[in-house]
């Protein structure tokens, strides 16, 4: 166990070396690191509660979802009966189902037809045999469709990993640092912005469902009958979203959608300077545009956002290239919150703020203090314990775990980890964790001198013997580590994160590079007796 190779000693200072340089980028100012290869800007990044900035927990509108849900269905259920040619009435959304009346001769076809639309659900849930749709007959030819829960369930399982991405896409196009974009429970999802002091413009951003459409305007009816009722039925009444706020008749038809745009950016105007967002459209986006742009020279069409007219411009000519500009009393500010909406695309369902906090930079820096002075205090107890413990070879731990916690840094830094708290205790659990690894091995070596070995016979037997307790401990400790990550959220991972790793380099710490300081020293003293 004492014995190194020159290769193998030469390996385990090179991978010690190499892991504690990569912690050197934290020690140097942010603007300095950036002038660095990209390969040696890995840093740590500090997280909400070291740094302050803003946390969101936003929750989707299932309600929403299962009205999407039996819109959905009962338009497929009116496309179902129309192509195979049965006639129908009262198709109807009553509660969570959806009922249609058919003549009883075509009751048994409408049910075999409508009984296609229900399909097996993804995941675990398919093993079981649930579906997306139960279709029973109510009898005298009505059909009722209903939703159940678990497909309810299942579609907001899907909007949320959708929502995560557009979240994600909307907070990295605002230039923040390492946001936290997580699900939180089944219909939740948590961000955390580091750095980020107002929440305001962040709420205005992700509160938005983006959902971009271009309509023509229905000159038919003028607005102020349509405010009194009198609304065509493939037609609506929206309203302007600057103010004041303006009618406008909008047909339901959408020309083209948000999903065909490919980029959007907040430009000027050349002939009057105002801010604008000038979009492009992906193939056949710009030829559904095209078309439309064709068909209707001379007529209004509104761009319509969440069901509010942004712009509602006359066509004068064909608009064929593919792109387009909106303009609408813009600020520069609300020109770019506009085209960061656009580029990320549209939420599948409205998002809602219900927990909002601001954690300020001040409360952050005593956070970070606090949590240095108990750091140092820790170390040092813990430093000064072991050398009026264990002397000279006190010493020898000291210096492993010195190296051992260098070595946490640099992998934080490799992984580009963010650092909280939580995490910072992870690391001061480890000093400890770490010395316990030398205490179980200076403790054995003990006994076997009390055993009547001799020196160098006794510290090979303590390394050797100890090494199984020492990789029970710490893979148990290590498995609970990885419990904590896979299952907590926030700060209990971060906690889970620097206990996990610390726990790696404790083990090679305790195995190879004690052992290895001891080595050299049994080499070079050739003692008769141990200073423990």
């Amino acid at each position: 166990m004492l014995y190194f190779t020159r290769w193998k000693a030469l390996g385990i200072i090179l991978t010690a070396l190499i892991v504690c340089l990569c912690a050197v980028p934290n020690f140097f100012p942010e603007a300095q690191v950036k002038t660095w290869p990209a390969w040696a800007q890995r840093r740590l990044v500090l997280g909400l509660d070291l740094q302050g900035g803003s946390y969101l927990l936003l929750e989707v509108d299932s309600n929403y979802i299962k009205k999407q849900k039996l819109d959905q269905i009962r338009d497929d259920v009116r496309r179902v009966l129309r192509d195979n040619k049965i006639g129908y009435t009262g198709l109807v959304t009553k509660g969570d189902a959806v009922e249609v009346r058919v003549k009883d001769t075509d009751a048994t076809t409408a049910l075999e037809k409508v009984r296609e639309l229900s399909q097996p659900l993804g995941g675990l849930l398919g093993s079981s045999g649930q579906r997306s749709l139960e279709v029973s007959d109510a009898g005298g030819g009505l059909i009722r469709l209903t939703v159940p829960e678990a497909a309810v369930t299942d579609r907001i399982r899907q909007t949320i990993e959708q929502s995560i991405q557009i979240v994600e896409k909307r907070v990295n196009e605002l230039g923040t640092v390492e946001p936290v974009i997580q699900r939180q429970g089944t219909d939740r999802i948590l961000v955390q912005v580091p750095g980020l002091q107002d929440p305001t413009r962040l709420k205005a951003i992700l509160g938005q469902t983006a959902k971009m459409e271009f309509r023509m305007v229905d000159t038919s009816v003028p607005p102020d009958q349509a405010q009194q009722g009198r609304v065509p039925p493939e037609s609506e009444l929206l309203m302007s979203a600057s103010p004041p706020p303006t009618p406008y008749v909008v047909k339901k038809q959408v020309l083209v959608a948000g999903g065909d745009l490919t980029d959007a950016q907040a430009a000027f105007d050349q002939r009057t300077g105002e801010p604008i967002v000038s979009f492009k459209f992906n193939t056949s986006g710009a030829r559904k545009f095209a078309q439309a742009t064709t068909d209707n020279v001379g007529l209004p069409f509104a761009i319509v956002l969440d069901n509010k007219v942004i712009s509602a411009p006359v066509i004068r000519e064909p608009i064929t290239g593919g792109q387009g500009q909106i303009s609408g009393n813009f600020t520069v500010q609300s020109a770019n919150d506009l085209a960061i909406l656009l580029r990320a695309g549209a939420l599948p369902a409205p998002l809602t703020v219900i927990e909002e906090r601001t954690v300020g930079p001040g409360l952050g820096q005593d956070s970070i203090e606090k949590g240095e002075l108990a750091a140092y205090v820790g170390s040092i107890l813990v430093i000064v314990f072991m050398l009026l413990t264990y002397r000279l070879f006190g010493v020898f731990a000291n210096i492993a775990v010195a190296i051992n916690v260098a070595m946490i840094f640099g992998l934080l830094s490799l992984l580009n980890a963010t650092l909280t708290l939580p995490g910072i205790a992870g690391i001061v659990l480890t000093v400890g964790i770490a010395v316990d690894s030398n205490v179980l091995i200076y403790e054995r070596i003990r006994e076997e001198l009390r055993g009547g070995r001799n020196a160098i016979s006794a510290i090979d037997a303590g390394f050797k013997r100890a090494l199984a307790t020492i990789l029970d401990s710490n893979i148990t400790t290590f498995i609970a580590a990885a419990v904590l990550f896979y299952i907590g959220t926030g700060p209990v991972r971060g906690f889970a994160v620097t206990l996990g790793i610390g726990i790696i380099t404790t083990v090679f710490t305790a195995f190879t590079l004690t052992r290895l300081i001891v080595a050299w020293w049994v080499r070079w003293k050739r003692p008769q007796s141990v200073p423990i």
